[in-house]
């Protein structure tokens, strides 16, 4: 049996058993990656697709996508992808993606996007093709959850230019009782990011009833302008129904309250999924 050390789940995993992110298994050898090199989407996307408003607006850039998540979100847009192994993916080495990030900024592309499931579950790909992609001029993205342990967080970190970090919410019982997770694991990531010089923006997707509590919301803001600092750009997103939850859209009501609110105290707020609010975006962005 052997421990997989990525995450707070610290699963021990007999040969052949996967762990709960189905991306990581352990074998006779050790810990084995499932996914690497696998990757169930490839797109040029806008980089405020990411979303990244403060990161070269205006950019497309390649994103890229595997399978598996260490958290079990009910709302997972990409669940199709987050919690099963496709049958259909492309294989790409390193080198391989290399090549298609220089032919993507042949059209425009700044970099590579590690998005659409959580890219931390492929922690020894990003290390093998970072460095490369990095020496290459490319610009290096990651999309995630943040449920990392800090030793593989401070390793990753140097490799790195931008982040959008998912906070689900702001209390601890949302992430133990509905997706599986830590908040506490969730937001010392976030202050090591702060720290590193990576550029960082926070995403939160508001559910009725489960993590739109205007307090909560308050207590969210107020976090992040002490400890991220009020220049940190968060986007707070209209959930819809899809996977295994099925409750009303938020209420764009409740959507441009959590935006005001969040400009009491930060200086960069928007409103994702949501263009009849206009909120999405701002004249007072970064360059």
């Amino acid at each position: 049996m052997i421990q997989c050390d990525l995450c707070p789940h610290f699963c021990k995993l007999k040969p052949g058993v996967k762990g709960r992110c189905l991306a990581r298994a352990g074998s006779e050898e050790g810990l084995i990656s499932l996914n690497y090199g696998l990757f169930t989407a490839v797109a040029l996307d806008p980089i405020e697709k990411k979303p990244l408003y403060h990161f070269h607006p205006g950019s497309v850039i390649l994103s890229v996508g595997s399978f598996g998540c260490n958290l079990n979100c009910p709302f997972c847009q990409n669940w199709q992808i987050s919690r099963d192994r496709q049958s259909r993916v492309v294989r790409l080495t390193p080198d391989e993606l290399v090549d298609q990030a220089r032919q993507g900024a042949e059209v425009g592309s700044i970099g590579v996007a590690f998005t659409y499931n959580e890219p931390l579950m492929s922690i020894e790909y990003l290390l093998d093709v970072l460095p490369l992609l990095k020496a290459a001029g490319q610009k290096r993205v990651l999309v995630t959850n943040g449920m990392i342990n800090p030793e593989p967080w401070q390793e990753l970190l140097p490799l790195v230019d931008a982040v959008n970090l998912d906070i689900k919410a702001f209390t601890p019982d949302f992430y133990s009782r509905l997706i599986g997770g830590k908040l506490d694991t969730v937001l010392e990531a976030a202050k090591t990011l702060a720290h590193s010089g990576v550029h960082l923006e926070i995403t939160t997707l508001l559910v009725p009833g489960e993590n739109d509590d205007l307090e909560q919301i308050e207590g969210l803001v107020r976090w992040i302008a002490k400890e991220l600092g009020p220049e940190t750009p968060i986007h707070f997103s209209r959930y819809f129904p899809n996977y295994r939850m099925h409750k009303p859209p938020t209420s764009l009501r409740r959507l441009k309250e959590a935006v005001d609110l969040g400009r009491k105290h930060l200086r960069y707020v928007y409103a994702g999924n949501a263009p009849e609010l206009g909120e999405e975006y701002t004249t007072a962005r970064k360059t």
